[in-house]
């Protein structure tokens, strides 16, 4: 499965390197500057990890979180800071009953913001991991990494079944009746989504963008091209894939 990550900063400019990274070796990062614009593109779309900067362009990352696990609470958030050990300069007021300072309160004539800092306060409002720019960039793609292995590993069984056809997430196999069928990386992810989503229509820019990740540009027609050769090789399972004319696809268990 293509692997799609939502990066929402002020700006990208420190975090070209580590998208560009990320992107070769196959993950599909697309970019928000604004939090307004990034919750609304995780209420259309479907991400598998969100990154979130220190700032955004109109609230500051801490607020943006808290806001999204008001919504969601098991979407996978990485924080990208600059400055992951400094103090928070101030607290934002929506967030005073959210912190905790390491030794209780903040003594008297100091603000609640004194003594936690930006790392501790991600961690604190929900993220499952926190980088910083000035990290070796191979160390934050492995722990990128790391967290989307978990991720998957705790959403996806290790084998779906549906009537005859099984699809072995560990062995990256597919049997239908006891028998192997030998597919390609592309028809694999495609039969993962088919099994995942019974009678669910599937619209071809939806399949684009859960196979080949949101960085794809080519036409949609490709989502034909691939469907028709797996469902040459399913044999007499091939029936519970179906064509909705104008739309897309959908898999319907109980087709005869």
């Amino acid at each position: 499965m293509k692997v799609n990550i939502l990066f929402a900063a002020k700006d990208f400019v420190r975090a070209s390197l580590l998208i560009e990274m990320l992107s070769r070796q196959g993950y599909s990062v697309v970019t928000s500057n604004k939090g307004r614009e990034a919750m609304s593109m995780l209420g259309e779309k479907t991400f598998d990890v969100l990154m979130v900067g220190q700032n955004l362009a109109d609230e500051e990352g801490l607020v943006f979180l808290k806001g999204l696990r008001q919504k969601n609470k098991s979407l996978p958030v990485i924080a990208v800071l600059e400055s992951p050990d400094s103090v928070l300069s101030h607290m934002p007021s929506t967030l005073n009953q959210d912190l905790v300072l390491p030794h209780g309160s903040a003594p008297k004539g100091q603000s609640q913001s004194q003594g936690i800092t930006y790392k501790l306060a991600f961690f604190q409002l929900g993220a499952d991991e926190c980088l910083s720019y000035s990290q070796d960039l191979h160390e934050s793609v492995a722990r990128i990494r790391a967290v989307i292995r978990r991720t998957i590993s705790t959403q996806s069984e290790e084998v779906l079944k549906m009537n005859e056809i099984e699809l072995n997430m560990s062995s990256y196999t597919v049997k239908i009746s006891g028998r192997e069928i030998r597919v390609t990386a592309k028809e694999f992810d495609l039969l993962y989504v088919f099994l995942s989503s019974p009678n669910r229509v599937l619209s071809r820019p939806y399949l684009i963008e859960r196979v080949w990740g949101y960085n794809y540009f080519g036409s949609p027609r490709t989502v034909d091209v691939h469907v028709r050769r797996l469902r040459s090789k399913m044999g007499k399972a091939c029936k519970y894939v179906h064509t909705v004319p104008c739309v897309g696809y959908k898999m319907i268990p109980n087709s005869k």
